[in-house]
C-alpha cells in the first residue's frame, strides 16, 4: 500500500473555502514513457521532482503539452469528473500538432483516476467552492540538439486542490483589452493547449494587471479588429437572447465553453460561434469569461486604455441573469446537485 507523503501530515489545517488557483503538495504522481514506439507501465511516485536530459526538446523547442481538468466533491459524497473524454480528445490534438506520441484514452484515464484515488484526502469537501485540481502533462524527453520531434515523451498526472481561478471567484472581475502583443497567430498554435501559447501571454497578463486588471482580452493578431482570448480563458457575451462566443483559428477550443453553449440551448437561447467585432462590446447585455479554471467569471469592466473607453457591466456590481443561470446549472451538474442529461460526469469509484 502507498504511504502518504511523510512531509504532509494531513489535511485537517486547510482552509477549503480560502484556497487560492495555486499549487498544493499533494502525496502521489503518476508518471510514464514512450520509447521505441511503446508506452510503459504507470508508475507511482512521492516524489515532486523527475531527472531530465539536457537536450529535451521539451526545454529547447516548445515540445511541450498540457491538460487541466478537476475532480469535484459532490452534494451526495460521490466524486465526479467532468467529460474527461473532451480533455483525453483535446490532448491527443495538442500532441499531434506539435508532432508529439499521443496519450491514448485507456493510458490517459487510467493515469487520472490512479492520481484521484491516490490523493483523494485532498479532494475539497462539498459546498466549500474548491475542487481537485488535474494537471496531465506531456513533454518531448528525448534529447535532440537540431530542430526535431523528439524520440521519446514523458507523461505525467499530478493534481492540486485549488480554489476560483480569479479571486474574485464568481464576481464581476475586469479586464483590458491589448493590442501590443498576441498569445497565438493565425496558422500557429492557437488553438493547442500548448505551453508557448501561455509564454506568449505573459506580457499581455503583466500589462493588464499594470491597469488593475485581472487578464487581457486579446484581438486578432492580424486586424486587431475581432475578439480573441481572454488570457487563458475563452470569451462569451450575451445579446439579444442569445449566447455569443469568438469564432477564431488561433482560439483554444474550451471544454467548458462546449459546454456552455448546450446549456445556452437547453435553457431555450440560442448560440452563435461567430466572429465578434470590437465595436460590438457596448452593445452586450452581458459578457464573460469561461474555462476549466475560471468556470464563469462575469466581467464587470473592459479598458480600453489605448482608445481611453471604459466598457461596464454588472449592473450594481451583480452578475447578469443569464450567467447566473449558466453559471448555477453548469456547476449544478458538477456537483451532482442538478441531473446530468448529457451524461457528462463519471462517478469515481474510491477505496
Amino acid at each position: 500500500m502507498f504511504q502518504k507523503n511523510s512531509e504532509i501530515t494531513g489535511t485537517e489545517s486547510i482552509d477549503w473555502k480560502t484556497l487560492p488557483f495555486g499549487y498544493l503538495k499533494t502525496d502521489f504522481n503518476i508518471r510514464c514513457t514512450f520509447t521505441e514506439g511503446i508506452w510503459s507501465e504507470l508508475e507511482v511516485s512521492d516524489s515532486e521532482y523527475f531527472p531530465i536530459h539536457i537536450a529535451a526538446t521539451g526545454l529547447h523547442y516548445g515540445q511541450e503539452a498540457f491538460e487541466g481538468m478537476k475532480a469535484y466533491m459532490g452534494i451526495d459524497g460521490k466524486v465526479r469528473l467532468f467529460r474527461w473524454t473532451e480533455n483525453a480528445k483535446r490532448f491527443q490534438i495538442s500532441a499531434k500538432g506539435i508532432l508529439m506520441a499521443e496519450v491514448p484514452n485507456e493510458l490517459f484515464h487510467e493515469a487520472i483516476l490512479k492520481a484521484v484515488k491516490l490523493n483523494q484526502r485532498f479532494i475539497p469537501p462539498y459546498g466549500t467552492g474548491a475542487s481537485l485540481y488535474i494537471r496531465p502533462l506531456l513533454f518531448g524527453s528525448g534529447a535532440e540538439v537540431g530542430v526535431k520531434p523528439s524520440s521519446e515523451y514523458t507523461f505525467i498526472v499530478f493534481v492540486s486542490p485549488v480554489g476560483p481561478y480569479f479571486k474574485e471567484g464568481f464576481s464581476p472581475v475586469k479586464i483590458a483589452i491589448v493590442r501590443d502583443s498576441d498569445r497565438a497567430a493565425p496558422n500557429g498554435t492557437g488553438n493547442l493547449k500548448v505551453g508557448g501559447n501561455y509564454a506568449a501571454s505573459l506580457r499581455g497578463i503583466a500589462k493588464a494587471h499594470s491597469f488593475g486588471c485581472g487578464s487581457p482580452l486579446y484581438l486578432d493578431s492580424k486586424d486587431k479588429l475581432n475578439i480573441d482570448e481572454i488570457g487563458a480563458a475563452n470569451f462569451f457575451a450575451i445579446k439579444n437572447n442569445t449566447y455569443i462566443t469568438p469564432k477564431s483559428d488561433s482560439i483554444l477550443p474550451s471544454i467548458t465553453n462546449m459546454s456552455l453553449i448546450q446549456l445556452a440551448q437547453d435553457l431555450n437561447l440560442k448560440a452563435e460561434r461567430r466572429p465578434i467585432s470590437i465595436d460590438e462590446i457596448e452593445s452586450f447585455d452581458e459578457v464573460g469569461a469561461c474555462g476549466t479554471a475560471a468556470i464563469i467569471s462575469p466581467i464587470g469592466e473592459i479598458k480600453d486604455i489605448e482608445n481611453n473607453k471604459i466598457y461596464r457591466f454588472c449592473i450594481n456590481g451583480q452578475p447578469g441573469p443569464i450567467s447566473l443561470k449558466l453559471y448555477n446549472t453548469l456547476v449544478g451538474i458538477q456537483n451532482g446537485e442538478i441531473p446530468d442529461k448529457h451524461n457528462w460526469t463519471e462517478i469515481i469509484e474510491l477505496n
